[in-house]
């Protein structure tokens, strides 16, 4: 019975402390979670020189596996693949930048930001770690910026894995693209209740987030909020008035498409599309998934990437 009463006790106490750091230090926690999902992924914070830049990246995996480079979408950044990673670093080396604009990678609202230019700083920062030729997959802007480094660096690329990317038009217009056509920006986030909205723009069924989260999200946003909105209006630019349609055909490494059904962001009618126009492309669209399959069912998507990379 005693003993009973010193857990209780002990149990008791623990979660009062985590109610204490949740108030009154939610970065801290967050930050304990959020390294929590690395680990639980293996993966380890790396960092390397590319140019005047320090890349910070997410590695895990065996170190003399197949690379498998993953790029982030718009507002994301490297640990967007940290849920996916426990299902792809068995067998692969799973690696997972934050590109220039993002993260922890230099924010400098002077440069360039267009698809052709990240493309070209992505082989750059492929030729630091040593990398001749990998897997590349990317979700939205990210899958974009995979596309652009197919087309211009295809001796570069073993495979492409397209998870709900930009640069291609389909037939019908996505709600971003509405709003944007109206100069509208609906990623931008306005308060930390705000950020219940931009979720639920982005995922099918997104999880619920305590409010001193949403706070941190919010406070990180309007600290770039500059860089940011000048982006988004550059993707939008590269996305939709000069889309990558007509370019389709040059693509030479076999590709697979990922798409959730429920996407608002880029519309679910751009997989055929993709489909139609890659050269050995497939594709599998999810039910009840949104615009982060990666992020909303990390374990069937990741099935169907592993059934992909088996074959080549």
């Amino acid at each position: 019975m005693e003993a009973a009463t010193i857990f209780l006790t002990i149990l008791g106490v623990l979660i009062v402390a985590l109610i204490a750091i949740y108030a009154l230090f939610p970065r801290s926690l967050f930050t304990f979670l959020r390294n929590s999902l690395r680990r639980k992924g293996k993966l380890t914070v790396k960092s390397i020189k590319v140019g005047e830049i320090a890349w910070p990246y997410l590695e895990g995996g065996p170190a003399d596996a197949e690379p498998l480079v993953l790029l982030h979408g718009f507002g994301g950044d490297k640990d967007n693949w940290a849920m996916y990673a426990p299902e792809m670093v068995g067998k692969y080396r799973l690696i997972a930048p934050d590109l220039p604009g993002f993260g922890e990678n230099s924010r400098d609202i002077s440069q360039n930001y267009n698809m052709v230019t990240q493309a070209a700083r992505v082989r750059d920062f492929l030729d630091a770690m040593g990398i001749e030729k990998c897997h590349i997959g990317g979700n939205s802007m990210g899958g974009f910026v995979a596309l652009r480094f197919a087309l211009d660096y295809p001796d570069r690329v073993k495979t492409m894995t397209l998870f709900n990317n930009a640069g291609v038009v389909g037939s019908n217009e996505s709600e971003l693209q509405k709003q944007a056509q109206a100069g509208k920006n609906p990623l931008e986030i306005h308060s930390a209740d705000d950020v219940k909205r931009m979720l639920a723009f982005v995922a099918h069924r997104p999880m619920k987030v305590p409010g001193q989260f949403r706070k941190i999200f919010y406070e990180d946003f309007a600290a770039h909020r500059e860089l940011l909105d000048k982006i988004f209006w550059t993707l939008v630019e590269d996305g939709t008035v000069k889309p990558l349609n007509d370019e389709l055909g040059k693509v030479k490494a076999p590709t697979l498409i990922i798409w959730g059904r429920h996407d608002q962001l880029i519309d679910v009618s751009c997989v055929k599309v993709l489909e139609e126009g890659i050269p050995n492309a497939e594709s599998v669209i999810f039910e009840d998934i949104g615009h982060v399959p990666m992020i909303e069912n990390p374990k069937a998507t990741a099935a169907r990437h592993r059934e992909f990379l088996a074959k080549y």
